[in-house]
């Protein structure tokens, strides 16, 4: 079997005081894209359809290390890395991680 890798939504955060401070927006929300457990497997290290283009930019580089074999000393498991977008208001954590060879 080929390498998949599988990304993982682990959880969508909100920063209610960065936002009263620095938004022009007061409303803003969680990332509405995503929901926790939500999962993209991947034949390839490109973007899935559904993915958010700022979102795929601030992690790409993390799926094609484990598509490529990386393990990180700070995570108990290896080929699987924690990575989210960069959103300073209302970032989005993700689970990146080898699931078949």
């Amino acid at each position: 079997m080929a390498k998949q890798v599988k990304i993982t939504v682990l959880k969508r955060e909100l920063y209610k005081d960065f936002v009263e401070e620095y938004s022009s927006d007061k409303s803003l929300e969680k990332c509405r894209r995503y929901q926790e457990g939500q999962e993209f497997i991947l034949d390839k290290p490109n973007m899935p359809d559904e993915f958010c283009s700022w979102a795929w930019a601030d992690i790409q580089r993390d799926v094609v290390s484990v598509f490529n074999g990386a393990s990180y000393p700070w995570i108990k498991h290896k080929n699987m890395i924690i990575s989210c977008c960069t959103d300073g208001l209302r970032p989005v954590v993700f689970k990146i991680e080898t699931i078949s060879e």
